[in-house]
């Protein structure tokens, strides 16, 4: 791995040490567990919730996703 990638996984994992990192997460759960299928007016707005869950999904799932990724990448190094 190169030394600027490596820098780009040590500054991810540096942010998701911290608090701020923590409670934004929260935020974006709260967020994506409070949609309620009843509240979804047509198949315009379905699609939009659909597409907005996607995007908080990614978000959610960011600090598991990079440290998959670091770690397929040291596997690599090996």
């Amino acid at each position: 791995m190169d030394i600027s990638l490596e820098k780009q996984y040590e500054n991810f994992f540096s942010m998701f040490i911290t608090d701020g990192w923590k409670q934004f997460i929260e935020d974006m759960e709260d967020i994506y567990d409070n949609y309620r299928i009843e509240d979804i007016k047509d198949e315009k707005h379905l699609n939009f919730v659909k597409g907005e869950r996607a995007v908080l999904w990614r978000i959610i799932n960011m600090e598991e996703s990079v440290r998959n990724a670091y770690d397929m990448l040291q596997d690599e190094d090996a």
